[in-house]
């Protein structure tokens, strides 16, 4: 499963409204892909429609899809939000990572 902390939720939600998503029936698609300075990274992107090999989670009234590939490096992580002048956006936080990059979007396990 994945959590989505109430300030991401917030976001996500400003963010789905302006991208012409709906934040109650359109999902946020969250993966991982080859790539990063660690091996893997993050992949965030909104989407209206599921597909067969989705796993599909609500958390905090988000629907998140997640590839069935991309779930085992996933389970248990909650994405949060960092605003403001340091903030680093949408943040991951993995307890399957072993190492991550300084930036926080890319990992290893």
């Amino acid at each position: 499963m994945i959590k989505v902390s109430d300030t991401a939720k917030k976001k996500i939600i400003d963010l789905m409204k302006e991208d012409g998503f709906d934040a109650s029936t359109d999902y946020v698609r969250v993966g991982v892909k080859s790539g990063g300075c660690s091996g893997l990274s993050y992949d965030l992107k909104f989407d209206k429609t599921k597909s067969e090999d989705d796993k599909i989670f609500v958390d905090n009234e988000i629907t998140i899809a997640v590839e069935k590939k991309s779930f085992l490096y996933l389970a248990g992580t909650i994405l949060e939000f960092s605003g403001g002048i340091n903030g680093k956006g949408f943040v991951f936080n993995n307890p399957n990572a072993n190492r991550t990059c300084g930036c926080g979007e890319s990992f290893s396990l």
